[in-house]
């Protein structure tokens, strides 16, 4: 065998490798994406379990708590490998202060009918919305609060609703642009299906929001709510110095919420 020759079989079988290893990740995406914890869980303290109604035909388990009269009710749409009991302990401060919440689970989470999809989970979103205008709860007092993956859900529905406050914590520009950063050898804008474009539907939202950011962030860089804060002078950003992707469950992201909340009403109609 000529050097030649081997040179090019290394190069062929290396290609074939990386083939693989691109059809895999394609093939692969969502169940990276929504690792979904499987099973039923325990309904938080102080929480009722309520059932939303998708637009597609599903049922989506949810868990309510009901605050004092004319305080923000919190919707909190969690990261992608978490359910309640996290999401229940991001909100802490928040139902502390008797604001109502709604923490909506995600389609195929915790035994929930579906499969997830960026599709899917606004659907799952729009279901949490209307079900709280069902109960009477108006448009003014909501306020979508998105952790992480769940930026990309709140974003949606502030924007597609005309809802007058936000709150994003570890939010990404997109999907695409987040898992590009850590997936290098890949081309990840090409393969992936599901966008979660904050930064398309932040550009045309016309409310307040507040983005929150841990400086020590190894999975999706503080650049990315930079970016965001800079599209509207509406947005408030906060940058906590040491906190990493966890901001969500420490006291004080849910502290400054809160602080936000207070000082931020809605506009009079």
């Amino acid at each position: 065998m000529t050097a030649f020759r081997a040179v090019m079989i290394l190069i062929i079988g290396a290609a074939l490798l990386y083939g693989l290893v691109v059809a895999a990740a394609y093939l692969g995406q969502r169940r990276l994406i929504y690792p979904a914890p499987a099973g039923s869980q325990p309904v938080p303290g102080g929480y009722d379990r309520v059932i939303l109604k998708t637009s597609d035909g599903l049922e989506i388990d949810a868990a309510w708590r009901e605050g004092l009269p004319e305080r923000p009710v919190i919707v909190f749409f969690h990261g992608n490998g978490d359910r309640w009991a996290g999401a229940a302990q991001a909100v802490l401060p928040l139902a502390r202060a008797g604001f109502g919440v709604l923490l909506p689970e995600y389609r195929g989470y915790s035994g929930n009918p579906g499969d997830p999809g960026e599709e899917g989970l606004y659907r799952d979103g729009e279901a949490a919305l209307a079900w709280l205008r069902a109960q009477g709860v108006p448009p003014e007092r909501i306020v979508p609060v998105g952790n992480s993956l769940g930026s990309g859900v709140a974003a949606h529905v502030a924007a597609a609703y005309g809802l007058e406050r936000l709150v994003l914590v570890s939010p990404f520009t997109s999907l695409p642009d987040a898992a590009s950063a850590r997936f290098r050898f890949l081309p990840v804008r090409l393969l992936m299906k599901d966008r979660f474009d904050n930064r398309a539907k932040l550009s045309g939202y016309g409310g307040q929001a507040l983005i929150l950011h841990g400086s020590r962030d190894a999975l999706i860089s503080a650049s990315h709510a930079r970016e965001l804060a800079s599209l509207s002078d509406r947005f408030a950003l906060r940058i906590f110095d040491n906190a990493g992707h966890e901001l969500a469950y420490l006291p004080e992201s849910g502290r400054s919420i809160r602080d936000w909340l207070e000082t931020r009403q809605p506009a009079e109609r």
